[in-house]
């Protein structure tokens, strides 16, 4: 089964086996001093795998494990974007396939 998503107004396909999730890396910036209570709010949102607190130009890497596109989409992301002290989110579908032959 393949599912398609746009992310960044670009559109994605995520190869999806039966069975498998659909799943993402999501990079946050925050207000300064707000990243680790913003990791600990998110670790308890329904689809987060895990959410860490780390340093360079993300402030928190969250990774998501969704049932489909629109659960990413439509429930997980808004939810992690409501979150209070979030200032910008980037999500990157991890996107598995078959690998190429020359």
């Amino acid at each position: 089964m393949c599912q398609c998503i746009w992310v960044s107004h670009r559109l994605i396909t995520v190869v999806n086996e039966r069975n498998a999730v659909v799943q993402a890396y999501i990079l946050i910036q925050t207000e300064v001093g707000k990243a680790a209570v913003a990791a600990a709010t998110i670790a308890g949102i329904d689809g987060v795998a895990s959410s860490e607190e780390v340093s360079g130009p993300y402030d928190v890497i969250v990774r998501v494990d969704a049932t489909d596109a629109a659960q990413l989409t439509e429930q997980v992301v808004p939810q992690i974007q409501s979150v209070d002290g979030i200032t910008r989110t980037l999500t990157c579908p991890v996107v598995t396939g078959s690998p190429r032959h020359p």
